[in-house]
């Protein structure tokens, strides 16, 4: 098949992608990352527009999904070390202490199990990946598309990192406080 009956057939009825390696406002005939990605249509551009949107909350959805997976393992771990602690102290005479010398503060290292890790490098590499298309959408330079990506990054930081944190306040507390973090007392619990 010649160039030239080529172009005839493309002329004759089917549309070509317009894309632009500079900042454009285009609708009808974009194409995004692939020529399956063609908008023949205003609605479908709407959708386009939701779609990408919806793949920054995504996104964001899946940063949390990996953040929260993090801390469940740590504070799983915890909650073993206390296990541990309160057998051995439990285990240990009452006046274990004396003569011995304060060693001060001790840390606990966690590592994750092989399971573990491999469900945080496919959470990873899952937001990793959508991350990349996200910048592949972006480097179409278009001006709604680009809009639709900060708005969803806004919807899915509103909805999926939500800043609490647990902060130690007063005499009492701060003391208790320190007691229930990881490695304060070390793994003997003696001499708290």
């Amino acid at each position: 098949m010649s160039h030239g009956s080529h172009s005839s057939a493309t002329n004759m009825g089917a549309s070509t992608c317009k894309m632009e390696m500079l900042w454009n406002w285009n609708i009808v005939d974009s194409c995004f990352i692939s020529s399956s990605w063609h908008i023949k249509s205003n609605a479908m551009f709407a959708a386009s527009c939701v779609g990408a949107a919806l793949l920054v909350v995504c996104l964001e959805f899946l940063r949390r999904v990996g953040h929260e997976y993090d801390a469940h393992l740590l504070r799983q771990f915890q909650r073993q070390l206390r296990r541990q602690q309160a057998a051995l102290a439990n285990a240990t005479p009452a006046n274990c202490c004396d003569g011995v010398p304060n060693v001060g503060l001790q840390y606990a290292t966690f590592r994750a199990s092989g399971l573990q890790q491999l469900i945080r490098a496919v959470i990873h590499a899952i937001t990793l990946g959508l991350a990349y298309l996200v910048m592949l959408l972006v480097m179409y330079y278009n001006g709604y598309i680009f809009i639709s990506i900060m708005l969803g990054a806004i919807l899915g930081k509103f909805l999926c990192d939500w800043m609490v944190v647990r902060l130690p306040y007063g005499g009492e507390g701060e003391k208790d406080e320190r007691r229930t973090s990881v490695g304060a007392t070390g793994p003997s619990g003696c001499c708290a």
